[in-house]
């Protein structure tokens, strides 16, 4: 017994005939017959009583037809519903993302989607770069953004700014009041630098032998936060950062910052997607906005540089 069985007995009910159904359906009378027998049979009782000139409920065929006829109306709604919310993206997005590009970028993705796609729901993780690698890979993460050393050549990731380095320290200290600095004179000071092994260190202590010298490293500490911190409270000491990490900081005059030049140490910020499988609507949908706010890190980028 399913829906189509009622859907004839209706047809049934409306024509008040076999033959007229039959007619309608190009198909025998006996076949339209014996699939009305089958539905008594399951019903438990006699749905039509057979007149000369076709058929008429029983008292039990039209509580039953009255039943029918609601359950109908309201499959159809229901299926209606469904057809829609199959338009409607909806569901969970994982984002692995840098903690210097959580904000403003995640704030403002956020409440894009909280006021055009309320039924997404977020799921944001930090991590730094190999770890993000490693939670893309096996489906920790849905997409991932990244900081790369080059720029992005397959489609798998999106270019969404291209961001400078920064050698940040508490104000007052004269080598970073001027705009930029050459990494040259990064030989022997003291600075706040992330832990080996990492892509981005092996960066700068590769940076650091190419040009004569080792990269001077006080402390190690992964932790953006602490780095900051740490810069703040000592007058001697210097971290190399890119400008979303520290801008806060410098609106509020915190730290301060100069560009570092000869090599510049660009890195590029991107938005990497999964390498296998379909993208959701859901998925689709976060990506978008991703790449359309994309212009606030390289706002934010031009903003945070002193020059």
């Amino acid at each position: 017994m399913n829906i189509q069985d009622f859907r004839l007995f209706l047809e049934v009910v409306e024509a008040g005939s076999l033959t007229k159904v039959a007619a309608q359906r190009h198909t025998a009378q006996s076949y339209i017959s014996r699939q009305v027998s089958e539905l008594e049979k399951q019903c438990g009782g006699a749905l039509f009583r057979r007149t000369g000139r076709g058929v008429v409920l029983t008292e039990f065929g039209e509580s039953v037809e009255r039943r029918v006829r609601i359950w109908i109306r309201d499959s159809e709604e229901m299926f209606a519903d469904f057809q829609q919310l199959s338009r409607v993206p909806m569901g969970d997005v994982k984002i692995g993302i840098l903690p210097s590009a959580a904000h403003p970028l995640m704030t403002q993705v956020f409440s894009e989607l909280r006021r055009s796609f309320p039924q997404i729901r977020l799921n944001v993780r930090e991590g730094q770069g190999g770890e993000l690698d490693a939670m893309l890979d096996t489906g920790a993460v849905d997409m991932a953004i990244l900081f790369r050393y080059e720029p992005p050549r397959g489609q798998e990731e999106i270019l969404l700014a291209t961001a400078d380095t920064y050698l940040v320290s508490r104000p007052g200290l004269p080598l970073t009041q001027a705009g930029t600095v050459s990494f040259q004179q990064l030989d022997g000071l003291p600075l706040v630098l992330p832990r080996r092994p990492s892509h981005w260190r092996s960066i700068l202590d590769e940076s650091a032998r190419s040009q004569g010298f080792s990269l001077q490293a006080v402390i190690e500490a992964d932790s953006l936060r602490m780095q900051k911190e740490i810069l703040a409270e000592n007058n001697d000491l210097y971290a190399l950062l890119g400008p979303f990490a520290v801008q806060e900081e410098l609106r509020s005059g915190k730290l301060q910052a100069a560009k570092i030049i000869d090599p510049d140490l660009k890195r590029y910020v991107t938005l990497a997607l999964p390498k296998q499988g379909q993208l959701t609507q859901a998925l689709r949908v976060v990506s978008k906005i991703i790449r359309d706010k994309g212009a606030v890190l390289a706002y934010n980028q031009n903003a945070t540089d002193p020059g």
